[in-house]
């Protein structure tokens, strides 16, 4: 029993892991291309602030979030 629980989860684990390593940068870049353009046009018009992040950026800003929100805690304080 507990073999096929490791050989259910394991797959199932890296699904997740590479689901959210392809989804976390596209989601990032998809958000920067939509709201960055709108929050700063004259900047974005004048060439000071990037209107599209390349995916190796979004990748980096990705692991940055995630790093903040691990040390912060911020799972850890919606159940005080």
């Amino acid at each position: 029993m507990r073999r096929i629980w490791t050989w259910g989860l394991v797959p199932l684990a890296l699904g997740i892991l590479i689901g959210i390593l392809i989804l976390g940068p596209f989601v990032i870049k998809w958000l920067w291309a939509w709201t960055v353009p709108d929050l700063f046009p004259g900047a974005a018009a004048g060439g000071l602030v990037a209107t599209e992040i390349s995916w190796w950026s979004a990748f980096k800003l990705a692991l940055f979030v995630a790093f903040l929100a691990a040390t912060t805690g911020i799972r850890s304080r919606g159940r005080e």
